[in-house]
């Protein structure tokens, strides 16, 4: 399908409108949580209501008031003319008006997988805002584990997993990483991803659990990918998660995350250190290939060190 996707600028100044308020069901609602709709106490408020009515109007017995009054935001834009019912990508501000074609089964939707392909890695995942520290990309926004895998939340309750940056360059360049099959269920904290090196291999603990809905097929023949873009492109696999909301609270987020780097590259220095001697001041090794300039550092050393393996 050749499509072009005209993406638009959004400013957050402005004030994201809620769903619920585009579709006239309240009157002024501003969205908080950039769209993740399932972590928004509002929406499955208004969602719990909407249900409630739905079935006392099939049983003829409406509940009486405003509350009364409530349907879901996708059935009163349904009462729409055909040409006037926006897409759900045009009401979260990311394109130009676009007609929903197929009564808001996004699931259903050639368009929607379309623009999530071609969009969510290079715009949604790829980071704006990164803080280097020591020459270790941190970004914000993304959950970490301690294992040094990261997930950041995506549409439709998804999430997307990869390696960090620290990971990455203290094993070194990859030869592949395997993913489960699309299907499987991973467990936070198990060891369900495998990277290779040569006859070398380690296991990298996922940072939540959930169901496998994507993998990144180009690590199966280029791993130096999760090198390289760790956080965009290089990304391992996609999972329906859970029990996403319990699993947050035992992974780490912005300034949570800078104090646990902070202690991993202190660490990394005196495990060099006490190998190969005081570093430079610029900080010598530490560079893309940590175990390869230092062996004596050890694979399993450094898997069962950092990444928990």
């Amino acid at each position: 399908m050749e499509t072009t996707i005209r993406l638009k600028h959004r400013s957050r100044s402005d004030g994201l409108p809620c769903l619920w308020m585009q579709a006239g069901i309240v009157r002024r609602k501003f969205c908080e949580r950039d769209y993740h709709c399932y972590a928004c106490p509002f929406d499955r408020a208004l969602k719990r209501a909407s249900e409630q009515n739905s079935r006392r109007r099939r049983t003829d017995t409406p509940h009486r008031g405003k509350r009364g009054a409530i349907v879901s935001w996708k059935e009163r834009l349904k009462t729409l003319p055909p040409w006037k019912q926006p897409c759900l990508h045009h009401m979260k501000g990311r394109i130009d008006f676009r007609a929903c074609t197929h009564a808001y089964r996004c699931a259903d939707c050639e368009f929607d997988q379309y623009f999530d392909d071609q969009h969510t890695v290079h715009t949604v995942v790829t980071p704006v805002d990164i803080l280097e520290m020591d020459g270790f990309r941190v970004p914000q926004g993304y959950y970490f584990h301690k294992g040094h895998a990261w997930a950041k939340i995506e549409e439709g309750n998804s999430v997307r997993v990869g390696m960090d940056d620290f990971s990455a360059r203290v094993l070194g360049p990859l030869d592949m990483v395997e993913a489960p099959l699309l299907g499987k269920e991973i467990r936070q904290d198990h060891g369900d991803i495998i990277v290779r090196r040569g006859e070398r291999a380690a296991k990298v603990l996922s940072p939540v659990s959930g169901v496998v809905t994507a993998i990144n097929p180009y690590l199966r023949e280029k791993g130096r990918l999760a090198n390289e873009r760790p956080f965009s492109e290089g990304w391992i696999l996609r999972v329906h998660p859970g029990n996403l909301r319990q699993e947050l609270k035992h992974l780490m987020l912005n300034a949570e995350t800078v104090g646990f780097m902070r202690k991993e590259i202190d660490g990394l220095y005196r495990m060099i250190e006490h190998t190969a001697g005081p570093l430079a001041a610029d900080g010598g090794l530490l560079r893309n290939d940590i175990f390869g300039n230092v062996p004596e550092l050890g694979w399993e050393n450094l898997t069962k060190r950092f990444l928990r393996t």
